[in-house]
């Protein structure tokens, strides 16, 4: 049978039955850096149960994420791995925050500590504002040449040999990691730049991507396919969606548009100046979607929908529908050749438990059926 690996988010910087409403602070950060102004903090108790929800609802993996109010992604993991049992945890790690060789070692203490539950996310980038109040000044194309560096370290490490390393950004001398994790561990990645595809193309082991309509989508994995062959090298694929779920689709179009009632003009406002200040072609590919949509509610093609587009960054695009029209879909972009799927939501906790209940059996069985009918 196609196997199809479930991750979800874990909403480290707070959480919302409503998106884009008013903030307490007028600026893009008060938003909480998501486009949610958390009436959920993200709290020891309820990151856990958004764990534990995970675990029980067939989720692999949580991803655990960076930038903004985040809860750090490594204190997470190392709290989260003792209050569960198979779940897998992706920490997600700038390299401008962590020296390659540091971060090994915090991974391979983490991965011991879990019994080799601990994979890890490189996210070479995020908004101007925050890189730059972290020290990060870098140009995009500088930052893309640091994360190669950055993987090429990683990789040489895990391997367990002793290296000296003269890069344009790291200098090494006798480099080596003194516990080597109990697995090799796979190196998460996106970016929809031609620099980010490249670097995926030569080190990455898991392309990330944002969930666009059906066309766009296989566009940009059929191209990340082709550099990859290019390399004689074969990776593996996620696509990512936010999940909004009725038991009809009616009920499930008005949960959406829910979601976006309390929307506040002053963030739209400056949620718009931030998508322009930012450049990136992932972000500017999922605006120009959204604007192109305005008129038809934001709907971009069958049960996809882009109006999360214009108050969150990044992943924004929904799957809205019942649990047979996502199923359905999920089904159709696996086909593409993507072998892991990530599934979010507001409320994240009572999305995943919805997600686990009626959609991951869905696409399990849709898989199973087809697969019996090839035999």
């Amino acid at each position: 049978m196609s196997m199809v690996e479930f991750i979800t988010m874990a909403p480290t910087s707070g959480d919302s039955e409503y998106v884009g409403g008013p903030s307490k602070d007028k600026n893009i950060d008060g938003w909480t850096g998501t486009g949610t102004d958390a009436n959920r903090e993200p709290s020891v108790d309820y990151i856990t149960q958004v764990a534990q929800a995970a675990e029980r609802g067939g989720f692999s993996t949580l991803l655990l994420p960076i930038g903004g109010s985040c809860i750090d992604s490594l204190v997470a993991a190392s709290h989260l791995t003792a209050r569960t049992e198979t779940l897998k945890f992706l920490y997600a790690v700038r390299p401008s925050s962590t020296a390659p060789t540091i971060l090994a070692k915090q991974f391979a203490s983490i991965d011991e500590w879990s019994n080799g539950r601990i994979n890890v996310n490189i996210v070479t980038g995020g908004s101007p504002q925050e890189l730059a109040s972290d020290g990060d000044l870098l140009s995009h194309t500088e930052r893309y040449r640091r994360t190669r560096e950055y993987m090429y370290i990683l990789k040489r490490l895990f391997t367990g040999e002793k290296f000296d390393f003269n890069g344009e950004f790291y200098q090494l001398r006798g480099a080596y990691l003194p516990r080597l994790p109990k697995q090799t561990p796979p190196i998460f990645f996106g970016g929809s730049s031609d620099e980010a595809k490249a670097v995926a193309a030569d080190l990455a082991d898991v392309y990330m991507l944002w969930g666009e309509t059906l066309e766009n989508t296989k566009a940009e994995i059929d191209s990340v396919k082709a550099l990859a062959s290019q390399k004689g090298r074969e990776l593996s694929y996620s696509f990512s969606f936010q999940v909004v779920i009725g038991d009809t689709e009616e009920e499930a179009w008005a949960k959406a548009n829910k979601l976006i009632s309390q929307v506040d003009p002053e963030f739209l406002a400056l949620k718009h100046q931030q998508t322009l200040a930012n450049g990136a072609v992932g972000v500017n590919r999922l605006h120009t979607l959204m604007v192109a949509s305005k008129d038809s509610n934001f709907v971009i093609g069958p049960n996809l929908w882009a109006g999360l587009t214009q108050v969150l960054s990044g992943n924004s695009i929904a799957l809205v529908g019942t649990p047979d029209q996502i199923a359905a879909r999920i089904v159709e972009y696996v086909d593409l050749g993507f072998d892991k799927v990530l599934l979010r939501g507001f409320p994240h906790l009572e999305t995943i438990e919805e997600v686990g209940q009626k959609v991951i059996p869905r696409v399990r069985a849709l898989l199973a059926e087809r697969e019996a009918k090839v035999v």
